[in-house]
């Protein structure tokens, strides 16, 4: 029992280790932001301590948004001019309507133009607060319904979220290509996940196979549908700025639009990975003599009634997402072939369709996968 506890130990330490060299190796030459003393833009906080002006009218054409503009008086509180008070004029508009108070703090931004001279003006509201909240709520959440399971599915969140941004993101910009190298980080974060959640066991094991199944064939669909419908990362509304950090690094485009719709459906596609693995599970420990074939289809069956709101999911966030665009396409009266033709239609349904099929062939694969290993490793 002490050799396996000391085995286990030693081998989260190496995996530790491993994954603590690839975040280094991944941001040795990441880009930095330089600030001089007599240039530079910076993002701070600044607390409103008065009102000095009220020049807005509330604007009943815009549903009651305000218009005008008020004069502040802040103290910035962090960054290099900490402690400094100085007067600032916040604008009203429909679209830039950052509406604060005495007592409030807003984020600013500082534009320096030479030694000690600089300009201030509103940038947003300080949201770092309710960013907080909202995570500590959503942890508190987690362990109140799901105790030592939902720590460990926290822990496996913020391991998702630290390799897709400390790891995916640096190794893309680096040159990597997007789409096996997203497909390796998946495989990696959802085996994590799971053996977080489930231990290294049958359940698990057939769950991030299944995953990395349904995962590879929605990258094969989004590939396939957007060579034949012409949509590559160009044709998106962040190509023009990536062709311009392209100028500066070893960005590959061409893989990113796929990569998109691969992270996006990685979550609905565990979901039901675990939920179809951990099924088989408890049917063969309620009937142990149950064979493959019955394995397999209990699974499926299983899948058939998941797969249908899983794929309902992921469609629904993709519409919820582009409700605004939709809305606004429609109150053009644009023609079906004009719309079915359009950039925009054409990336989301390949988005859509590619990652429900993920979703859908998921569910035979962990079937398969976890009958097989029920069935015949015993």
């Amino acid at each position: 029992m002490k050799k396996e506890l000391i085995i286990k130990i030693v081998s989260v330490l190496v995996f530790i280790a491993l994954s603590i060299g690839v975040i280094i190796y991944a941001n040795a030459d990441r880009p930095k932001y330089t600030i001089t003393e007599n240039s530079g833009v910076e993002y701070e906080n600044a607390e409103v301590l008065s009102v000095i002006e009220d020049n807005t009218v509330v604007d009943e054409s815009t549903e009651n948004q305000k218009k005008g503009s008020t004069k502040l008086k802040l103290e910035i509180l962090t960054g290099r001019y900490k402690g400094d008070v100085c007067e600032v004029t916040n604008f009203y508009s429909a679209l830039y309507n950052v509406d604060v108070k005495e007592g409030d703090t807003v984020s600013v931004r500082i534009d320096t133009t030479a030694e000690h001279t600089y300009s201030v003006s509103i940038y947003n509201y300080n949201r770092v607060p309710l960013v907080i909240g909202l995570v500590v709520l959503f942890f508190a959440v987690l362990v109140l319904m799901g105790g030592k399971q939902g720590i460990k599915a926290f822990i496996g969140l913020v391991y998702t979220v630290v390799v897709i941004f400390f790891v995916l993101l640096p190794l893309i910009y680096k040159g990597f290509p997007a789409i096996p190298t997203t497909v390796a980080i998946i495989f990696v974060t959802s085996a994590v996940c799971f053996l977080l959640i489930g231990g290294i066991c049958k359940k698990t094991v057939s769950a991030a196979a299944g995953s990395l199944a349904g995962v590879v064939i929605a990258a094969i669909l989004g590939s396939v549908s957007a060579k034949i419908g012409g949509v590559t990362t160009f044709q998106m509304d962040e190509a023009e700025a990536l062709l311009l950090a392209k100028s500066t690094s070893e960005i590959k485009m061409s893989g990113l639009f796929i990569s998109g719709i691969l992270i996006a459906a990685m979550g609905a596609v565990m979901d039901i990975a675990m939920t179809i693995s951990s099924a088989i599970e408890e049917i063969y420990r309620a009937n142990n003599k149950a064979g493959f074939i019955e394995l397999f289809r209990s699974g499926m069956n299983i899948g058939k009634d998941a797969m249908g709101t899983m794929a309902n999911t992921l469609v629904l966030a993709y519409v919820g997402g582009a409700l605004n665009m939709m809305i606004l396409i429609y109150s053009y009266g644009v023609s079906f072939i004009q719309l079915v033709n359009t950039d925009f239609v054409a990336i989301e349904m390949i988005r859509a369709i590619a990652g429900s099929v993920g979703i859908i062939g998921t569910v035979p694969c962990v079937a398969a996968i976890g009958a097989y290993l029920y069935d015949k490793v015993k």
